[in-house]
């Protein structure tokens, strides 16, 4: 590997000992298949982890050992001296390229020897055993830099037996969970790595700074999105217009579910932003949509003439000191001279306000000027962008926290004590003076929408920090 190259490493190990799960977790990618099933993975497979298209490092999964025993047997045979044991090795690939005996042992050597490094995986849920003796000494073979993670996947604990039985064959031994593991576990297993080779520490060393300003602009950008939630959620305004004859309250509910439909879509698009920011865009999840049943859901009905409410009527009518029925004849192109006549008695100034209901009643060309409508929006409830700030701060924190080796279905479930983590009386008042402004549907100016994105970013870095 050439020195402006980035690192690369593989992953290897005995069979069903979590090798996918970590190159999953290491390398961010939820959609690698992992399974429970020894031989999985037939062939090796590279997952590069890439920041604004730079490659921080390359992890190869690969293949289980399947006949260690006989490899090591085989190099033994050809055994000249310990300083040339990596030339023995990559005759043996070379022998053995196209022998389906060994085809996962060739799988897994030929990475490493082209200059990839080794991390070998083992189970420390399992006891040390002579049978890893002879894939851990075909490793030792290569001369590769190595690093050995002992990986506990059920509850037993055999740790220290194997960091004594790796002792002699790895350069750096370290434990890593990878279905919980949090970013400064990450991170020490990058800072590892940088140390099992020389040159690799420059490139790996800047590898975690980007790796770092990687997470931070993964919360940046979720706080960003929560804002546009938030305010699309409070000034978002329903409209419904009235046939004539249709029963009021046959139209609030239909309006009302259209509302809060809407408003459900707007949460479920954040989520999967969400999703999509943090790399876990095939994550299976049990969540409930948000209950709106019981808010007081701001509503209210309106009619409008010419398309104008009574109070906007009465500006018009006063700014221009009256319409004239001739006007409104123009209008409507000479088709209602009586019509106009009689809208031009009321239209202007107070008369316009006061003549309202009776302009609403005229009808042209067998149709009322006038037209009901009803209304949902924006949100009045006080409590609503709580409910749903928490919502989406909780389903943040659960995704930025989860690992990239979890396969399973992801319970959703808010923890009645998450909203005493972050909403505090003086914080419900900070926030408050934004969702005022959003209330009143109108597009915030760019600067306070920076500084409520700032406050949800605070809160976001408080929720993780603690994790």
């Amino acid at each position: 590997m050439n020195r402006t190259d980035y690192p690369r490493f593989a992953v290897v190990g005995h069979p069903n000992k979590g090798k996918s799960s970590i190159v999953a977790s290491l390398a961010m990618d939820d959609a690698i298949a992992i399974s429970d099933t020894p031989g999985t993975t037939t062939r090796k497979a590279r997952y590069p982890l890439k920041v604004d298209g730079k490659t921080l490092y390359e992890l190869i999964d690969t293949p289980g050992f399947q006949r260690a025993r006989q490899v090591l047997a085989w190099l033994r045979e050809h055994e000249t001296d310990a300083s040339r044991r990596h030339e023995v090795v990559r005759k043996f690939v070379n022998t053995h390229k196209d022998d389906a005996r060994f085809h996962d042992e060739i799988e897994l050597l030929e990475p490493i020897m082209q200059g990839a490094g080794i991390i070998y995986v083992v189970d420390g849920s399992k006891p040390y055993g002579e049978e890893y003796e002879a894939e851990m000494e075909i490793l030792r073979w290569t001369g590769q830099p190595s690093m050995a993670l002992i990986n506990r996947i059920e509850e037993e604990d055999y740790t220290e037996d194997w960091k004594r039985a790796l002792g002699g064959y790895f350069q750096m031994i370290r434990t890593y969970d990878p279905m919980h593991a949090t970013l400064s576990q990450h991170l020490k297993i990058l800072e590892s790595m940088a140390q099992l080779r020389e040159e690799w520490t420059p490139q790996v060393k800047a590898s975690i700074a980007l790796f770092e300003r990687y997470h931070a602009m993964m919360r940046e950008r979720s706080a960003a999105a929560i804002a546009k939630l938030l305010y699309r959620a409070l000034s978002h305004v329903e409209r419904l217009t009235l046939k004539e004859g249709e029963a009021v309250e046959d139209a609030k509910k239909r309006i009302a579910s259209r509302y809060k439909q809407r408003l459900r879509s707007f949460e479920v698009e954040t989520q999967k932003r969400i999703e999509y920011i943090w790399n876990h865009q095939h994550l299976k999840k049990q969540q409930e949509q948000i209950r709106l049943e019981g808010l007081d859901l701001f509503s209210k009905e309106s009619a409008s003439v010419f398309g104008l409410t009574r109070k906007e009527l009465l500006v018009t009518g006063a700014s221009s000191g009256a319409v004239t029925g001739a006007g409104i004849d123009l209008a409507f192109a000479g088709h209602t001279f009586f019509a106009g006549g009689i809208i031009g008695a009321v239209v202007g100034g107070v008369g316009a306000y006061m003549a309202f209901n009776e302009l609403a009643d005229i009808q042209v060309l067998g149709r009322k000027i006038g037209r009901r409508t009803l209304q949902m929006g924006p949100m009045q409830n006080r409590n609503f962008p709580y409910i749903l700030l928490g919502r989406i701060l909780f389903h943040t924190t659960k995704v930025a926290q989860l690992s990239h080796a979890v396969r399973q279905s992801v319970n959703f479930e808010m923890d009645e004590r998450f909203r005493e983590r972050w909403l505090t009386d003086a914080r419900r008042k900070q926030l408050e003076k934004y969702h005022k402004q959003f209330r009143q549907a109108k597009r915030p100016d760019e600067k306070m929408l920076a500084e409520y994105e700032a406050l949800i970013l605070e809160i976001i870095d408080t929720l993780l920090g603690e994790a």
